[in-house]
């Protein structure tokens, strides 16, 4: 089992690496604007999936105005007994996704379904509606340090809250992501198909509650598999509002080698 634990911890105003014997240190912060944090809730076992994999896929590479896009791709694990278990599922993204619904009023799930800043997306507009958020990026309401120290491991965060940007309290939420992952699928919907995924969650901590206008600052284990490519690994912070469920901020740092 990961260990976590509260501890003080430096807060830094840029992305820095630095080296240390046997590995490295990275730093980060996520600035004044408020980024867009897009969840794909999504199983390889769904014939609809793929089309939502490849456009999560596609964002990093569409230019700038992506950059304020912070993609996360949940693999839920409802649809594993129905011909094809998908390996990257976990009943925790599941369940992650059934709340956000429930928040949102709704009684079902389905996949693939994406979830912008905390809310059900599924505008006509496309790339167009997302981007559209990140052309006049509101001001961010919660503030996030991240350092991830690859020898040992271990990520720290801490996370400010303004004491103006809600009406309760909050909770922050940590990720780790890996890009460039492929499945040959064997039996189900996608029988016979090479599926390609970006973004995937491998594992997801949290809630770590932060005041309504407060810091919190964690030090978290990363249990990383041996099979998983360091040069393919994120770590994705997050704020989000623990009742409306608005994320007041989101950042993504790249795992330093």
């Amino acid at each position: 089992m990961a260990r976590c634990w509260y501890w003080m911890v430096v807060a830094v105003t840029a992305a820095a690496v630095a080296q240390s014997a046997g590995g490295a240190e990275c730093n980060g912060a996520s600035g004044p604007g408020r980024k867009v944090l897009l969840e794909l809730y999504t199983s390889e076992g769904c014939s609809s999936c793929p089309p939502a994999d490849r456009w999560l896929s596609r964002l990093p590479k569409s230019g700038p105005a992506t950059a304020g896009v912070i993609p996360v791709a949940f693999h839920v694990d409802y649809w594993n007994d129905l011909g094809w278990p998908d390996r990257f599922s976990q009943a925790a993204f599941s369940a992650r996704q059934r709340s956000t619904s429930a928040r949102d009023g709704s009684t079902y799930v389905y996949t693939p379904q994406f979830v912008a800043d905390g809310h059900d997306f599924r505008g006509t507009g496309g790339y167009e509606q997302l981007l559209q958020r990140q052309r006049n990026p509101a001001p961010a309401k919660a503030r996030l340090d991240v350092s991830l120290d690859t020898t040992s491991a271990e990520v720290r965060v801490r996370a400010d809250v303004e004491a103006t940007a809600t009406a309760g309290p909050a909770d922050l939420f940590v990720v780790v992501t890996e890009n460039s992952l492929s499945t040959q699928v064997a039996a189900g919907e996608n029988r016979g198909r090479a599926l390609e995924h970006d973004a995937v969650a491998r594992l997801l901590f949290g809630p770590f509650p932060v005041a309504a206008h407060g810091t919190t600052e964690i030090r978290q284990t990363l249990d990383l598999a041996p099979d998983w490519r360091r040069d393919r690994l994120s770590v994705v912070a997050f704020v989000q509002e623990r009742v409306r469920g608005d994320v007041l901020q989101a950042m993504s740092l790249g795992y330093c080698r």
